[in-house]
Protein backbone atom coordinates (compact mmCIF):
# COMPACT_ATOMS: atom_id res chain seq x y z
CA UNK A 1 0.00 0.00 0.00
CA UNK A 2 1.12 3.37 -1.01
CA UNK A 3 -0.12 6.32 1.04
CA UNK A 4 -0.79 10.45 -0.75
CA UNK A 5 -1.12 12.74 2.13
CA UNK A 6 -2.46 16.02 3.03
CA UNK A 7 -1.06 17.89 6.18
CA UNK A 8 -2.80 20.45 8.12
CA UNK A 9 -4.89 21.70 5.53
CA UNK A 10 -6.76 24.66 7.48
CA UNK A 11 -10.26 25.92 6.72
CA UNK A 12 -12.56 28.05 8.66
CA UNK A 13 -16.37 27.00 9.13
CA UNK A 14 -18.68 27.37 12.23
CA UNK A 15 -17.84 24.23 14.48
CA UNK A 16 -18.82 23.60 17.87
CA UNK A 17 -21.96 23.11 20.35
CA UNK A 18 -21.27 26.28 22.03
CA UNK A 19 -23.51 29.61 21.20
CA UNK A 20 -20.19 31.84 20.98
CA UNK A 21 -19.35 28.80 18.83
CA UNK A 22 -21.91 29.50 16.66
CA UNK A 23 -21.59 33.04 15.93
CA UNK A 24 -17.68 32.86 14.81
CA UNK A 25 -16.13 31.16 12.35
CA UNK A 26 -13.08 28.84 13.51
CA UNK A 27 -9.92 27.06 11.88
CA UNK A 28 -10.17 23.66 11.70
CA UNK A 29 -7.13 21.95 10.38
CA UNK A 30 -6.91 18.44 8.35
CA UNK A 31 -4.80 15.74 7.91
CA UNK A 32 -5.06 12.63 5.71
CA UNK A 33 -3.11 9.93 4.62
CA UNK A 34 -4.70 8.11 2.15
CA UNK A 35 -4.35 4.35 0.51
CA UNK A 36 -3.09 4.41 -3.24
CA UNK A 37 -1.56 1.99 -5.64
CA UNK A 38 0.99 4.78 -7.25
CA UNK A 39 2.65 2.22 -9.76
CA UNK A 40 0.71 3.07 -13.14
CA UNK A 41 1.40 7.25 -12.33
CA UNK A 42 5.11 6.18 -11.26
CA UNK A 43 5.60 3.99 -14.57
CA UNK A 44 4.06 6.39 -17.10
CA UNK A 45 4.30 9.81 -15.34
CA UNK A 46 0.82 10.70 -16.08
CA UNK A 47 -1.39 12.16 -13.34
CA UNK A 48 -4.36 10.19 -14.57
CA UNK A 49 -3.33 7.57 -12.86
CA UNK A 50 -2.34 9.83 -9.01
CA UNK A 51 -4.91 10.33 -6.33
CA UNK A 52 -5.28 13.96 -7.59
CA UNK A 53 -4.68 15.47 -4.07
CA UNK A 54 -5.27 19.02 -5.06
CA UNK A 55 -9.08 17.72 -6.26
CA UNK A 56 -9.63 16.17 -3.17
CA UNK A 57 -8.61 18.93 -0.68
CA UNK A 58 -10.42 21.69 -3.17
CA UNK A 59 -13.74 18.99 -2.30
CA UNK A 60 -13.26 19.11 1.31
CA UNK A 61 -12.14 22.81 1.69
CA UNK A 62 -15.48 23.75 0.09
CA UNK A 63 -17.37 20.90 1.86
CA UNK A 64 -15.88 22.42 5.06
CA UNK A 65 -16.25 26.24 4.25
CA UNK A 66 -20.06 25.63 3.42
CA UNK A 67 -21.15 23.67 6.58
CA UNK A 68 -21.97 24.29 10.27
CA UNK A 69 -20.74 21.26 12.40
CA UNK A 70 -21.58 20.95 15.78
CA UNK A 71 -18.87 18.04 16.77
CA UNK A 72 -15.53 17.39 15.16
CA UNK A 73 -16.68 13.52 14.79
CA UNK A 74 -19.18 14.15 12.51
CA UNK A 75 -17.36 16.38 10.17
CA UNK A 76 -14.65 13.91 10.29
CA UNK A 77 -17.22 11.44 9.59
CA UNK A 78 -18.57 12.66 6.32
CA UNK A 79 -14.70 14.32 5.33
CA UNK A 80 -13.96 10.58 5.23
CA UNK A 81 -17.07 9.10 3.45
CA UNK A 82 -16.29 11.98 0.84
CA UNK A 83 -13.28 10.74 0.27
CA UNK A 84 -13.74 6.92 0.27
CA UNK A 85 -16.29 7.41 -1.89
CA UNK A 86 -16.21 10.23 -4.49
CA UNK A 87 -12.66 9.49 -5.26
CA UNK A 88 -12.16 5.76 -4.49
CA UNK A 89 -10.32 5.70 -1.49
CA UNK A 90 -9.88 2.42 -0.07
CA UNK A 91 -8.78 3.18 3.21
CA UNK A 92 -7.88 6.74 5.06
CA UNK A 93 -6.34 7.92 8.21
CA UNK A 94 -8.21 11.42 9.22
CA UNK A 95 -7.24 13.97 11.92
CA UNK A 96 -9.27 16.54 12.44
CA UNK A 97 -8.10 19.18 15.15
CA UNK A 98 -9.07 22.60 16.04
CA UNK A 99 -6.22 24.48 16.90
CA UNK A 100 -6.41 26.71 20.20
CA UNK A 101 -10.03 25.15 20.90
CA UNK A 102 -8.74 24.03 25.36
CA UNK A 103 -6.51 26.59 27.11
CA UNK A 104 -3.12 25.18 27.78
CA UNK A 105 -3.16 22.58 24.74
CA UNK A 106 -1.96 23.45 21.08
CA UNK A 107 -5.18 21.61 19.54
CA UNK A 108 -7.61 18.80 20.44
CA UNK A 109 -9.40 16.82 17.91
CA UNK A 110 -10.16 13.41 16.41
CA UNK A 111 -8.52 10.71 14.27
CA UNK A 112 -10.45 8.27 12.23
CA UNK A 113 -9.51 5.03 9.82
CA UNK A 114 -11.97 4.18 7.45
CA UNK A 115 -11.94 1.28 5.07
CA UNK A 116 -9.22 -1.58 4.65
CA UNK A 117 -5.88 -1.40 4.71
CA UNK A 118 -4.49 -3.41 1.75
Amino acid sequence: MDIVYIRDLRIETIIGIYEWERQVKQIVSFDLEMAANISEAARTDDIQYALNYKSIAKRIISFIQASEFLLVERMADEVATIVIEEFDVPWLRLRVSKPGALRGAQDVGIIIERGVKT
